[in-house]
């Protein structure tokens, strides 16, 4: 099923929420899309059974599933980060475990001409490092 962005048009990316992270995911939805264009992330009731190659949103975001899906969450957080803090600094950890670096992979998004988040990546970034 083809889900089009509400904030851009965009065709948006579906992907399955493991358990362990759907606490990072607003309501009980087993998935969630991300927007390609403009990063903004909602909760899917039927994702699809295997985690997508998220290189569609830019060759700057992190490969494989242990780090994708996480750097996604926190993406959708983003926009949140003095409600969402504990959860940012989870999700942080979890794709730093992957072995993704979070803030780096956030400096490339934000100088990828592609994505128009209306997040200020680069703000965020500086500030998510005052966080660690």
């Amino acid at each position: 099923m083809t889900r089009d962005c509400p904030e851009c048009g965009a065709s948006m990316l579906a992907f399955p929420v493991e358990p362990a992270l759907r606490e990072y995911l607003p309501g009980d939805d087993p998935g969630a899309a991300l927007c390609p264009r403009c990063l903004t992330l909602r909760p899917v009731a039927d994702p699809p059974a295997e985690v997508p190659d998220f290189g569609r949103v830019s060759d700057a975001y992190p490969d494989g599933s242990s780090t994708a899906v996480p750097f996604a969450l926190l993406l959708g957080l983003l926009s949140s980060l003095a409600i969402h803090r504990d959860e940012i600094a989870a999700l942080l950890e979890l794709v730093e475990r992957g072995g993704t670096d979070p803030l780096l992979a956030l400096d490339r998004l934000a100088d990828d001409p592609d994505v128009e988040s209306d997040v200020d990546l680069g703000g965020r970034r500086r500030q998510l490092e005052q966080l660690l």
